[in-house]
């Protein structure tokens, strides 16, 4: 016989619409518009790094994803002069399954304007506390959490000592770019050592990590991605970004990071970006499920959640 019963209790599944209530009430004490977005994309996410679902095409359109975020149908909406604004919905992401992970979850996305990446940091600190509670906070650079935790300096190490380190790590040979061991060393030794009852923001990653975040130069001259990433307890929970407004640098990264795929590029996001023009702004990602997990003290996400993927 099928297993028909929840996989989250009903305690879960009202924790869920009181953390649900208190992020419409943060954000609309802040007057920040809620929006809806569509869930079906005709172009999927540019980033090589995570795998969009793909879905049968319909009303003759060929191809369509399942969205992995709303960024893109945000931005085209800020392009047009939404103003502020959040998302709060479901998302999807192939092959993510286990504790942490569901190819179906929860996000929470919202971009302010006049916002850079360390004033939003600020705001997520503040929704963090009203969700979690008032924990200490600490901010980091990338350089600075590194050096501290992994005893290595990611401008000056040399290809040679960021792989010897990343191999003792993983175990083996990956064969990885620079970056790729440097993702191994933050998640398998930086990410391990940090305080746990402690929200913890790490900002100013390498320029070649930058996504689509503006590049700027910090204080020693090096090259720096004006986006953050913030811990707590062990679990990543969001990943925030001072923008890139540019369309023809964005058109480049599309290139960049589409090269070797079939995915589509999202030229409506372009063509925003060019006539409407993206206005300056910080815009963040956040898993609701997580913080769920972490209200709940659950080791699984599959606890929070009404109907897993293997029980859907």
């Amino acid at each position: 016989m099928n297993n028909w019963q929840p996989t989250a209790s009903v305690d879960a599944l009202i924790a869920r619409a009181k953390i649900n209530r208190q992020i419409r009430d943060f954000f609309h004490q802040l007057n920040v518009l809620e929006v809806e977005t569509p869930l079906l994309n005709s172009a999927p996410v540019a980033d090589p790094n995570i795998d969009p679902i793909e879905v049968q095409g319909t009303v003759g359109i060929d191809r369509l994803f399942l969205h992995t975020s709303p960024e893109y149908s945000m931005k085209r909406l800020l392009c047009a002069g939404s103003g502020d604004i959040y998302s709060l919905g479901k998302v999807f992401r192939a092959g993510e399954a286990g504790g942490r992970h569901n190819p179906e979850f929860t996000m929470l996305e919202w971009y302010r304007l006049g916002f850079d990446h360390l004033e939003l940091m600020q705001e997520v600190a503040d929704l963090l506390v009203e969700l979690l509670g008032d924990f200490p906070q600490q901010s980091l650079s990338y350089q600075q959490a590194m050096i501290e935790y992994a005893q290595l300096d990611p401008f000056s190490a040399s290809e040679q000592d960021i792989k010897h380190k990343g191999i003792q790590l993983a175990g083996c040979d990956l064969e990885l770019s620079r970056d790729g061991w440097l993702d191994i060393i933050m998640s398998h030794q930086v990410e391990q050592q940090l305080p746990a009852d402690q929200f913890t923001f790490i900002h100013n990653y390498p320029a070649s990590q930058a996504a689509l975040a503006k590049v700027s130069w910090d204080d020693q001259g090096h090259a720096v991605a004006e986006r953050f990433e913030v811990y707590f307890r062990g679990i990543e929970l969001a990943n925030g970004y001072h923008e890139l407004t540019d369309p023809k640098e964005q058109q480049r990264r599309f290139q960049q990071e589409l090269n070797g795929t079939d995915r589509p590029c999202d030229q409506r996001l372009l063509d925003a970006m060019t006539e409407g023009q993206l206005p300056d702004c910080a815009g963040v990602a956040l898993g609701v499920d997580r913080l769920l997990m972490l209200q709940g003290q659950c080791k699984s996400i599959a606890e929070v959640l009404s109907f897993d993927i293997r029980n859907c």
